[in-house]
């Protein structure tokens, strides 16, 4: 559906967990292959302010410095991605 989205559907690598419009929150889930499992979190508090919260859980050693190393991007890619989302709100 161009505008809705519900629980198992995809968006790009990430899978909807939960699409929930009246409380305010979409829970993603990374279909990517990582070496942890990653969510990505969306909700809008009651002063309508949006919250963005990316969560990885780091399998090993491994996890741990894929996590460590692509730590600072994150900081431009989230960043832009909820200014980007601001933005387009109607």
């Amino acid at each position: 559906h161009p505008d809705k989205i519900y629980p198992g559907d995809s968006l790009d690598f990430w899978r909807v967990l939960l699409a929930d419009k009246k409380g305010k929150r979409l829970l993603l889930f990374a279909e990517m292959r990582l070496p942890g499992e990653a969510w990505l979190e969306f909700r809008i508090d009651k002063d309508s302010v949006l919250h963005q919260t990316a969560t990885f859980r780091p399998k090993g050693l491994r996890g741990r410095l894929y996590w460590y190393t692509i730590l600072p991007f994150h900081y431009f890619i989230f960043g832009g991605m909820i200014r980007n989302i601001a933005r387009a709100r109607p």
